[in-house]
């Protein structure tokens, strides 16, 4: 799992992640968000990488 930044021009698609949900009430902003992470465990595609980022997002604070 990488933990260091690895996303080219991370402010601009920090920027468009954003404006995605702009004007979406709460309930259709955590849709658009369970399909954006499928979408992305799909292009990550490793079972135990996948794992290891649910551990690490649910325990922000531990060593990994």
């Amino acid at each position: 799992m990488k933990t260091h930044l690895n996303i080219p021009e991370a402010d601009s698609f920090y920027a468009a992640l954003i404006d995605v949900h702009r004007g979406l009430e709460s309930a259709e902003s955590a849709r658009l968000n369970a399909r954006l992470l499928f979408l992305l465990a799909n292009q990550v595609g490793d079972h135990d990488v996948l794992l290891a980022c649910l551990r690490a997002a649910r325990n922000p604070t531990s060593q990994h």
